[in-house]
Parts: C-alpha cells; structure tokens; sequence
C-alpha cells in the first residue's frame, strides 16, 4: 500500500499492504502495529471497508490493545473471521524477571522466533521503556553482552512500537519515555527507528521530546539523523577520552574517529537546535581516572551537551569491573569543577541481569543447554 501524502514517515515493511482481495486476504500481509490513521484508513478501503474502520482499527490497536482483527468487536463478524490470518504485530512474551526496585526486564518472542529484550523502568511519575532496535548488534563493542551474541536482523517498525505497547499493557499506566538504548545500533537501522518514532508520537501519543535515540557513532548517519528534524534527544555513546582507548572498546571507532564524531555532533546540534548527550560507561581502572576526566572535559568544552556517567553493569565475558560509588562521585567532580555539565545515572534493575543482553544471553545459553541435554536423553 501507498501511504498517504499526510504521512510523513519513512517506508517501512511494517505499513500494512493491501491483501489481494476483501474476501481472501494474502498471509503476507505486513503488521498493522506501527501504521498511522493515515495508512490504516486507506488499508480497509482496500479491502472494501468504509474509510471509518481505519479510525476504528487504530483506535483498537493503539488504546485497547488488540492483538487480532478477530478481538475489534465493532468489526462485523464476518469480515474478523475472513481478517484473522492478517497479523496485528504483536509478540509474545518469553520471560520476564523483575527486580526489586520494581524494574521489569522482559525477552519477547517475534514472530519469526527471535528473541529479543525490552525493558520498563517505572518512577513514581514515570513509565521510560527501553527498546530494542536489532536482533543483537553488529557494532561488537568490547564490554557489551549484546556485541559478544552477534547481528541477526533489523527490527521492522511494528517490533519496535510493539515493545512500548507491551510495557503499557504489563504495567497498566501510560508510557512516559522511550530510550532506543536496548539491543542494537538504531542508526544502522534508521528507517525504522524513525517511523517507530513517528508512531509513538503520533499513535502512541509520547512527546518527541520524551524520546531518546542513543548511538555509539556510525559515518553519516548522525547527519542523516538530523535531516529528519524530529525533538527527540540523541545520545552518543563515547565511553572513552580519546581515540586510542576508544579502540580497544569499541572496533567500529577505527574507522569513525572521535573527531569526526564530535564534528558530525556539532553539526547536529546546530541543525536541529537540540543538546547532545553523551554517554561514557566509567570501568574501573580502565576509564575512570583523573587523566580521562580532563581529558573527556578537553573534548567537550564549549559544547552544548550533558554527560551520564554510567557505573558499568558487569557481564561474564570479560574482565571488566564496575567503579566504587567514590570513584564515580570523583569523575563527576572533576567534570563538574571543569565546566561540563554531569551526572551519574542511576541503575535500576542491577539484580535482574541489567546490562544490556546479559538477560537474553543467559536465557539462550539455557535453553541451547535444555536442546543438547534433550537430545542426550
């Protein structure tokens, strides 16, 4: 299907296609999750539906949590029954583990079978969800348990917007925020980070201000971020204060040098009018001196921009080891007394596997264990 000329949002696999006839829909058709008012309306006039029916069926996906055609009891009877095979885009849930301040990380299965983890972080006065954006990642950074499972796939639109649906429906209270700062690289995968934006904010109703886009840097794409002249805030993840410690964490950084990057940031910034924030994951002894606090002020300084510091979350694969909560109080210090404005982020679900991947990691490695031990038997 063609969207409409009011959508402005990128092509994406997950606008709803049109199915061959009203009579016999084709399985093929891509999910409804994701899709505007705009799109959904011009989908049942092609299956020969009154254009209100489009209203109808965003409403029921987007407000009351539809999970097939079959569930809109303002649909006649017989056109649900004829629909059901057409997937609404919704996954299942896998697992969920919940920690003691209250976070839920959860691992949804696709419909492909791929599994994948999103988290929500409820305050008192917020909901934030964390989404994915990739069936792993490709960037491979060192200290990521998402990087040591590899790349799979791209996550369509609807994957994305259905995490945010998920977390809303668990928790049973509006989502506040969205941090694309799960599984994946969202800017390897901007078409559908942007529609997925465009949909929470124009279906799911979420501010775009309260939308986080976080990156670890790839040529071009910063730009091409800001070409879109969204609100939402990017955070860049440098994790290092010069070039030489970047990679030895993060592969990609040979070939997107620090000065590059910040360059392309500044250009973002001037665009499109909004602060840069940057993520640095402080490992103890490796990042967190004295000398990496001046020198990541000596890069930042003068820029319109917020530093998280981000204690390190520990995984099994490797060795690195997460500061002592003095250490970190000293780098925030130090930055502080430099001029860059700092704060150190809060962990929330630190006993429910939270670095990113470690819950999905674990869970495949058990159920790889359950497969062999099956086949023993």
């Amino acid at each position: 299907m063609t969207p409409a000329p009011v959508s402005s949002r990128p092509s994406d696999p997950a606008a709803p296609a049109a199915a061959p006839s009203p009579n016999r829909p084709s399985l093929a058709v891509p999910p409804l999750v994701g899709a505007s008012i705009a799109e959904l309306t011009d989908w049942v006039k092609e299956q020969g539906q009154p254009a209100y029916r489009g209203k109808q069926l965003h409403q029921w996906i987007y407000q009351q949590g539809a999970r097939s055609l079959e569930d809109i009891s303002v649909f006649p009877k017989a056109w649900r029954q004829t629909m059901a095979a057409v997937p609404v885009g919704r996954s299942q849930i896998h697992y969920r583990a919940v920690a003691r301040d209250k976070t839920v990380k959860y691992l949804l299965k696709l419909s492909d079978g791929q599994i994948i983890e999103t988290v929500g972080i409820p305050t008192a006065k917020r909901l934030t969800v964390c989404v994915s954006s990739q069936v792993g990642c490709p960037m491979a950074c060192d200290f990521c348990a998402t990087g040591k499972g590899g790349f799979v796939r791209n996550l369509t639109r609807a994957e994305i917007v259905d995490q945010v649906l998920t977390v809303q429906e668990e928790f049973g209270r509006r989502v506040s925020n969205v941090v694309f700062m799960g599984m994946g690289e969202p800017l390897l995968n901007l078409d559908a980070v942007v529609g997925a934006v465009r949909s929470l904010n124009e279906d799911v109703g979420i501010g775009q201000r309260n939308l986080t886009i976080s990156t670890v840097g790839v040529p071009g794409r910063i730009p091409a971020l800001a070409a879109h002249q969204l609100q939402v805030t990017l955070a860049v993840s440098l994790h290092a204060s010069n070039q030489s410690l970047r990679e030895t964490t993060i592969p990609s950084a040979k070939h997107y040098p620090l000065t590059a990057l910040l360059d392309d940031c500044r250009a973002y910034v001037q665009e499109t009018g909004r602060r840069v924030t940057f993520e640095y994951t402080l490992l103890a002894q490796v990042n967190d001196t004295e000398t990496h606090a001046a020198e990541l002020a000596g890069l930042l300084r003068g820029f319109q921009s917020h530093v998280n510091l981000i204690p390190y979350n520990p995984i099994s694969e490797v060795d690195y080891r997460r500061p002592s909560g003095d250490r970190a109080q000293d780098f925030l210090e130090q930055l502080e007394e430099l001029g860059i404005a700092a704060s150190i982020r809060q962990t929330r679900g630190l006993d429910a596997d939270a670095a990113c991947g470690q819950l999905r990691a674990s869970h495949l490695e058990v159920d790889s264990d359950s497969s062999n031990l099956a086949a023993v038997d």
